[in-house]
């Protein structure tokens, strides 16, 4: 599939290696497809209720995102889960806070 024919079907979606690392975002916001399709899917807000807390976005952008989402499912909930992954091990590690603790403690 050439790239015109990929913008016209996604006019509002961007990948750029520039922008959050390549992940699919709506053009001109740094809002990832992947926001969009969790606000959606997990918590269960409406198309309105997205722009509603995204004013900056409109219905076709946030509509643009949901049908790139269900193009691209797969591959973006993998990097969603993959996402979830890092975060429960950064809650693990310890802070840098707790880590300067332990120095001064180990000083005593």
């Amino acid at each position: 599939m050439s790239v015109a024919l990929k913008q016209l079907k996604h006019p509002y979606i961007i990948s750029d290696k520039k922008i959050r690392g390549g992940e699919p975002v709506i053009s001109r916001t740094g809002i990832r497809v992947m926001d969009i399709a969790v606000r959606y899917e997990v918590m269960g807000m409406s198309p309105d209720e997205i722009i509603a807390a995204l004013p900056h976005l409109n219905l076709s952008q946030i509509h643009d995102a949901l049908s790139y989402y269900y193009e691209n499912k797969d591959i973006i909930d993998a990097g969603w889960k993959d996402s979830l992954k890092k975060m429960d091990e950064l809650k693990k590690a310890p802070s840098v806070l707790e880590k300067k603790l332990g120095k001064i403690k180990n000083l005593y």
